[in-house]
């Protein structure tokens, strides 16, 4: 690809040779968007607060000129616009520190799970001194194009393991830009990433996630992994069939909708789920679950379906389910399945003290999962399906794996304009 001459500025905010925390910025002749508006995820740090200036500092988030005004920054938000690819905390967890004057584009249904999530205020960052708990956002139907000045923005389904997930194809007047977003190959909706692929075929750039390929020949790619969401859903229905009188509870990533419907409809026991998760289905599933009843909250699920907890306990044969965190009242010597859900890993200090409860009280630990990110070969295949002239990796630790035989590679700096 031939950069010179052209009017489109690209900068690499963040995102680049680290997981998560993409932040994009493309320009021409004064017309702004970003994408995505999340952080990076760093525990370790243990940070002594998370307003803006303390994430900057550790570099968790770039600087920008688009941050609410409440922060003593200076805004420039004419012709500027936000577009979110799906819910996950990494691609949207500082929406809430975007100033109200920046609109802020979504597809629908991650808008509404958006939403849904932070219904108490604690799934992105809090909004300071705001009377919203989560900032406007505009939700747009999937192939929709919006216009940002001189740059058109459509965005297009993907699959992924957050539901509503979009890829974006960005045009300018000089150049056609593709955004992976995060996809798969191996979900419910795989349709979907291979419809975007055809769409973005020879694109001028393709900028593209490469999770997978960061872990290739390290001990984390040998994990208890399924190929495929039909897969592990398969191992789950077995291993309550293969159970039939044990306690058998799970947990698993809320915004993996898909996931858990799937669960609901194939399980032979009855699943129940949390209130908070049955009340997501039928918003956006339109799905009608068993539900344990929230202590906190009314949802305004239909009374007839829920599920005293003490049913759990009394016929542990009955029913698959939801927990949130470690009950100590759960049965000694029953199941428990940790789907993806969290916290997430061995890289989070939370999780080997969360799994060590189970095993103090007796009960099996499964830590199950089927990745929301394209397989390194089918990284390959959706490069093949794509043709680019130029790829761009991010949202990987080793972007120089990725390999462009239709073109050339550009493997960008943080904070790179090109």
């Amino acid at each position: 690809m031939e950069l010179k001459d052209r009017k489109t500025r690209i900068t690499f905010h963040a995102g680049v040779l680290t997981i998560g925390g993409t932040v994009i910025e493309i320009n021409y002749e004064g017309s702004r968007i970003f994408f995505d508006f999340g952080t990076e995820f760093r525990p370790e740090l243990k940070l002594k607060d998370e307003l803006l200036d303390t994430l900057i500092e550790h570099r968790l988030i770039p600087e920008l000129d688009v941050y609410d005004e409440v922060f003593g920054r200076t805004v420039n938000g004419a012709n500027t616009a936000v577009f979110l690819s799906h819910c996950h905390l990494d691609h949207t967890r500082m929406i809430n520190y975007l100033d109200p004057q920046v609109p802020l584009y979504a597809l629908e249904d991650t808008k509404r799970l958006i939403e849904l999530l932070n219904q108490d205020g604690t799934f992105v960052l809090p909004a300071i001194n705001k009377d919203y708990v989560t900032r406007e956002i505009l939700g747009v139907k999937p192939d929709s194009t919006i216009k940002v000045g001189d740059i058109e923005v459509t965005l297009h389904r993907v699959d992924h393991d957050a539901y509503g997930a979009c890829g974006m194809m960005i045009r300018t007047p000089d150049c056609v830009i593709a955004y992976t977003g995060d996809l798969r190959l191996h979900g419910f909706d795989s349709a979907d990433t291979v419809a975007f692929c055809e769409k973005a075929k020879n694109c001028d750039m393709l900028i593209m996630e490469g999770v997978s390929i960061s872990f290739e020949g390290r001990p984390e790619s040998k994990t208890n992994k399924f190929a495929s969401e039909e897969a592990l859903l398969d191992w789950i229905v077995d291993e309550v069939e293969n159970h039939p009188n044990q306690q058998i509870t799970f947990n698993g990533y809320l915004a993996n909708v898909k996931r858990f419907a799937h669960i609901v409809a194939k399980v032979r026991r009855s699943v129940v789920l949390k209130e908070k998760m049955a009340y997501i289905l039928k918003s956006l599933l339109d799905m009608d679950c068993l539900y344990e009843k929230d202590p906190n909250k009314d949802w305004g699920l239909n009374p007839e379906l829920e599920v005293d907890i003490s049913q759990r306990d009394e016929h542990p044969e009955k029913y698959l389910w939801q927990i949130q965190g470690f009950d100590d009242q759960l049965q000694s010597g029953g199941i428990y399945i940790h789907c993806d859900a969290d916290p997430l890993g061995l890289f989070d200090p939370a999780y080997l003290v969360f799994k060590q409860q189970f095993l103090d009280k007796g009960i099996e630990f499964n830590h199950v999962g089927c990745t929301g990110h394209a397989f390194p070969n089918d990284l390959d295949a959706i490069i093949e399906m794509i043709q680019p002239k130029c790829l761009v990796p991010i949202h990987t630790l080793r972007p120089d794996l990725l390999l462009n035989p239709y073109g050339s590679v550009h493997l960008p700096q943080r904070g790179e304009t090109i």
